[in-house]
This record gives structure tokens, sequence and C-alpha cells, in this order.
């Protein structure tokens, strides 16, 4: 067995980048077998690292990228962590309703590990191909404001692990995956919005977070379990930058309100249903919410009230629908 598993499934020891170093040159060399490769990811799935595990995780995926795309002043990437109440795509409609008033946004995501429709499920359901290179994200960001991230700003290496462990998929670790992802991808953004449905692991991102110099990233959690703000439920924000505004008070609503539609061709009618602002006014201010979390973390807007009203209005008068089928039928 590796060197790099065998103290992973010990958890007596922290594991340094040289130790995920020589993990990931013998995947490469392919000197790991697939027994390795299917140890190491039940171990991450079973316990996450602890924070200098992880923290050194993620410096070994940085170390060993070609250099990244030039970051782009006040764009903004938003990704959760997932799991937590089955809700429509809160995150990604926030993402549109964003680039409707102004504020760039790169979204990052990935298929379904425990929803309905994950965010890349739910952009085929659409006919929106999501970018595959540094330059169409930046034609994307230039024509719409907005642009969703193909797997390659994720580390090649989870690309090779994947392979390696055929016919078996990552689905099993996808607890793993969705709470490091949003550390994972490279993109050209100077902030960050993650939603964290798992209150336990918020420490362990809390610390990651401290660790980026290069965005100011938002953690929100709230006491729903949910991984995006809820404007009915007690939410809380933590930053790595700065400070954040106090969030508006809780109001009217429930999860029922943000139901996500029945199997993948319902969720997708649902999401085109609130992206026209005719989903309900809960659904239609929890978006406005999120988006407005964009506007603020990247620097757009400094107050949560006029930033919410101007995210409303641009959902209620068809501004969302109309940049969701721009992007239908130009992308």
């Amino acid at each position: 067995m590796h060197p790099t598993v065998e103290l992973l499934l010990q958890r007596r020891a922290e594991v340094s980048r040289e130790s995920w170093d020589a993990l990931w040159d013998a995947l490469r060399d392919r000197s790991l077998d697939r027994d390795d490769a299917l140890a190491l990811l039940g171990s991450l799935a079973g316990a996450l690292p602890g924070p200098v595990s992880s923290a050194a995780l993620l410096e070994s995926f940085a170390g060993r990228r070609a250099t990244g795309p030039e970051r782009r002043p006040g764009t903004v990437n938003v990704v959760g962590t997932g799991g937590g109440p089955a809700t429509f795509n809160i995150s990604t409609a926030a993402a549109f309703t964003a680039a409707a008033i102004g504020v760039p946004v790169v979204k990052s995501g990935s298929r379904a590990y425990t929803g309905v429709l994950g965010s890349i499920d739910l952009l085929e359901r659409l006919g929106i191909r999501p970018a595959g290179s540094y330059p169409q994200i930046e034609d994307s960001l230039d024509r719409f404001g907005l642009a969703f991230a193909g797997g390659f700003v994720y580390p090649a290496e989870l690309t090779r692990l994947a392979r390696l462990i055929l016919p078996a998929g990552l689905r099993p670790f996808g607890r793993f995956l969705n709470t490091l992802g949003p550390f994972l991808a490279e993109l050209p953004v100077t902030a960050q919005v993650t939603g964290v449905s798992d209150p336990a692991v918020l420490p362990l991102l809390r610390d990651l977070a401290a660790t980026v110099p290069d965005r100011r990233i938002w953690l929100s959690t709230n006491d729903a379990g949910a991984d995006e703000l809820l404007p009915f439920a007690v939410n809380t924000v933590d930053t790595n930058s700065g400070t954040v505004p106090a969030l508006p008070a809780p109001s009217g609503g429930t999860l029922a309100d943000l139901r996500p539609g029945t199997g993948p061709a319902g969720a997708a009618a649902r999401f085109l249903e609130v992206v026209a602002g005719s989903a309900g006014d809960v659904a239609t201010r929890t978006v406005a919410f999120n988006a407005a979390a964009l506007a603020l973390a990247g620097g757009h807007a400094t107050a949560w009230e006029p930033a919410v009203a101007e995210a409303g209005k641009a959902l209620r008068e068809g501004a969302v629908l109309a940049l969701v089928m721009r992007m239908r039928t130009d992308g």
C-alpha cells in the first residue's frame, strides 16, 4: 500500500505536502493501483483530513497546476458544499440573477451527489454548455457577465483517480468532493461565496479560507441546514477578509416554498419558473438574497436591502429569465 494512503487510514498523523506530492506522482506514473485509489477515496469519504493535512492537499494541487487564469477584479464564484434539505438550485439561480444586475459571476459545481440535479446536470437540461477552457470562460463573461466552469478547473489528479477506479464511480465519495470542492477549482475571480450545509465542517473550512490570500471568501451557514442563505432562517457568514454587513432579520417562509420539482425534468421546469419570478414570493426572495450576497462579496454593493431589492426586481421583470434564454440560444 502506498505510504500516503497508509497515513490516511491510520489517522495518527497529519499528511504533509511532500506525502501528497508522492501520492500524485505515483498516480501519474501509474504505480498507484486501483485498490490503493479506492482505499484513499474511502478514507477521505469516511473522515475528512485535519486542517494541516487539508491545507497541504490544497498546496499540493496548486503546485502541480500550470499557470492559472488572470483574476478579474469584482468577479465572484458561487459554489456550495451540497447536502442539506432538498431545494431547487438556489445558487445557480442566484448566479443568473447576480449577472443580470451587473455582477460578473463564474459558477463552479458538479453533478448531483445527493440532490436531484447538480449544477452541471441542470445546465445540460437547460441546453447551456459549461466552458471547456479559460478562454471560453473569458468569452462567456464578456458576452453574458456569467460563465459556468467545466471540470477542467479542478485538479487533473481527480480525473485520473476517477479513471483508475472504473467501473466504480465517485458518487460514494461525494462528501469529500463536495466539502473541499469549493477550494479546489482554479478560477479568474477575486471573491467566493460558499454555502455550508454541515456546521461540523465549518471550522475546517474557516481554517482553509484563512490560508487563501487571493480572494475574499464568504462561508454561510444557517439553522435550517441549507448550503445557501435563506430569508426565513437565522444565517451567519464568516469571511477571511474584512467584515460582512449585518444580515437581514428572518422573515416568513418555509423549506416547502423552495421545493425542487419531481425528477430531473420537473426540477428543470421548476428552475425556469423560479428564474421567471413566478415561483412565489419566498422563492424570489431567496434567490434575490443570495444574488445580493454575490454583489456584496464582490464589492458591487455595500448594503443588503438595496441589493436584494435590485435582484428581486430583475427576477420579477424578466431580466433573469431573458439571460437564461440568451445563454441557451447564443452560448
